[in-house]
């Protein structure tokens, strides 16, 4: 990966890098691997992730189907812990 950095504007390099690392999802990874998960957890957490993109796409088709005036915003979606650690 390589940022170029134009007139000394250090900060805005970082910024464009952090940018690059979190699409490139290098950040999510080294989140992840912060603490070790147990195998058991890893798949709860997998399971849940699944769930919430499934639920997220059939949102979004319901949301296709409806004329623009019925449309609404989008809730935040909060993620429940079901015996995860932090």
């Amino acid at each position: 990966m390589r940022i170029e950095v134009y007139n000394n504007d250090v900060h805005k390099a970082l910024r464009k890098l952090k940018k690059k690392m979190f699409d490139d999802g290098t950040i999510k990874l080294l989140m992840e691997r912060r603490y070790f998960e147990k195998p058991s957890e890893k798949r709860r957490r997998k399971k849940l992730d699944a769930v919430n993109r499934q639920s997220k796409q059939v949102e979004r088709e319901k949301e296709a189907k409806l004329k623009p005036s019925q449309r609404r915003r989008p809730k935040k979606v909060t993620k429940k812990r079901f015996g995860m650690r932090a």
